[in-house]
């Protein structure tokens, strides 16, 4: 055997690192989901920051050719698939049921995360009202993704009432795709659009088009292969394993064609999601596929993540410095949804939250992630081509506006994301160690893994009560999120 048998390539180094930190995370992902109370993201994104450029050097993305157009097309599959997944698990007849909170989330609180996002930015960085606006409206929407690496399958989220889990799931399912009138709302006044164009582009191709139609052809696409899966399955022509299949196949077929349609791909993909579970007796339930989807798709995504992460961006333009960005980090945690979630919640406009603790719990949870990157990378596309469609590598000949937007847009998102998945990954753990010390001495669980009880302050119906406490001599429960 001779050194040149050895062929370290960036391939092959990442099926080795890769596999690696996933197979060891199933090794231990019982014990630090529910003993830790510790997420995939997190955990992830350091271990790409560890064996990234900045660390070992190991992991090196963007060497290997993981350009613009990569980024945004897996960016896309990941989000899509979570927003289908989301779609599928919520209860029959949710969105009709809960409608009305559901729209004070889609609506009057993420218009003012958009706002006083955009004027942060503008203040710290310096820079204009409307590439402010367009930077922000990337930071707008939940995500989907972290989102659910919380709110399911985990000991912590059975201590969290299900309506509340419930809503802010079909929150982040629905916004990512919601996000896209504020984004090109900002495009148009970044490239300075006619009030006619404004109008063209915004409100009848981006409102009616993209958005409206996306949920139209989500709905018939679900229904369509509702019954489709339905007439098979009654006449057993469908094994289990072969739903594990078609349901992926079916989220990348919704996202497909609504990208190749020009469609609101995320909205579309949910209400396929939504409209395909509904009535079926959620055979999601007897396979695995949630899991699955966390630790081989979104666990491998932050792992590069972490990996591409810009560092020399961060203190390369004039008014981008590590201080500032912090500084921003800081104030889009305390004021993107707190203050007005609870101002709402005051005003009796979200019924379906009963105390302060859900309200406060609800205007911290919102977590930004893949979705923003996505937008990040749609935002440098437009700006560079005025379309979606990316160059591999931003290019230098732009005009000195969006030339400055395109700079800005990708390293400020990949900050707030870096931020927001370590700060609400760990949150769970933060909440857990926090709501341990709260009780009185003599009414405390062991730290590690045996608290069972709901979250202090939190309101829960009889028989999730009867859940959440678990039954205590049952070695490991098994915690399947929404059933």
């Amino acid at each position: 055997m001779t050194w040149s048998q050895l062929e370290p390539t960036g391939p092959h180094l990442t099926y080795v690192f890769l596999t690696s930190f996933l197979m060891l995370y199933a090794l231990f992902s019982v014990m630090i989901r529910n003993r830790l109370h510790l997420s995939e993201p997190p955990l992830a994104t350091l271990v790409g920051i560890i064996f990234g450029p900045r660390g070992l050097g190991m992991l090196r993305p963007h060497d290997w050719g993981f350009s613009d157009d990569i980024i945004q097309e897996t960016t896309r599959l990941i989000v899509g698939i979570q927003c289908f997944a989301v779609g599928l698990e919520l209860p029959g007849r949710y969105l009709q049921k809960k409608r009305r909170a559901l729209l004070v989330l889609l609506g009057p609180v993420m218009t003012f995360g958009w706002f006083i996002c955009a004027v942060f930015v503008m203040l710290l960085f310096r820079t204009d009202l409307q590439t402010a606006l367009t930077i922000s409206a990337c930071l707008t929407p939940t995500d989907p993704v972290l989102a659910a690496s919380v709110l399911s399958n985990s000991q912590f989220s059975t201590r969290v009432p299900k309506r509340i889990r419930d809503l802010l799931s079909a929150e982040s399912g629905c916004n990512d795709g919601v996000s896209f009138p504020f984004l090109y709302m900002g495009l148009s006044l970044v490239t300075k659009a006619t009030v006619g164009g404004v109008l063209k582009k915004w409100f009848l191709i981006t409102v009616l088009y993209q958005c409206l139609l996306g949920v139209i052809l989500g709905m018939a696409l679900g229904r369509l292969f509702n019954m489709l899966y339905k007439f098979s399955h009654k006449r057993e022509w469908m094994g289990r394993a072969s739903y594990l299949a078609f349901y992926l196949l079916l989220a990348i077929f919704s996202i497909g064609l609504a990208s190749t349609l020009g469609v609101d791909d995320f909205l579309v993909a949910f209400f396929a999601g939504r409209e395909f579970s509904h009535g079926q007796g959620s055979p999601i339930a007897e396979t695995a596929l949630p899991v699955v989807i966390d630790l081989m798709l979104n666990s491998a995504f932050f792992v590069f993540f972490g990996a591409m992460i810009p560092w020399e961006s961060f203190n390369n333009l004039e008014s981008i410095t590590p201080l500032r960005l912090f500084g921003l980090l800081a104030l889009i945690i305390l004021f993107r949804r707190i203050p007005v979630v609870f101002s709402l919640f005051k005003m009796k406009m979200l019924p379906f939250v009963r105390t302060t603790t859900e309200a406060l719990f609800i205007g911290h949870f919102g977590p930004m992630g893949v979705g923003a990157l996505f937008l990040a990378i749609e935002t440098r596309a437009e700006l560079e081509t005025d379309t979606s469609l990316p160059e591999p590598y931003p290019p230098n000949d732009l005009p000195a506006e969006r030339q400055r937007a395109v700079n800005l847009v990708w390293p400020i998102v990949c900050f707030i994301v870096l931020g927001s998945t370590l700060i609400h990954g760990f949150s769970t753990l933060a909440v857990s160690i926090g709501g341990h010390f709260l009780r009185k001495e003599g009414e405390r669980a062991p730290l590690i893994g045996a608290e069972r009880e709901g979250l202090h302050g939190m309101i829960f119906d009889e028989d999730e009560h009867s859940n959440v406490q678990g039954n205590e001599e049952e070695e490991e429960p098994e915690y399947r999120g929404y059933e």
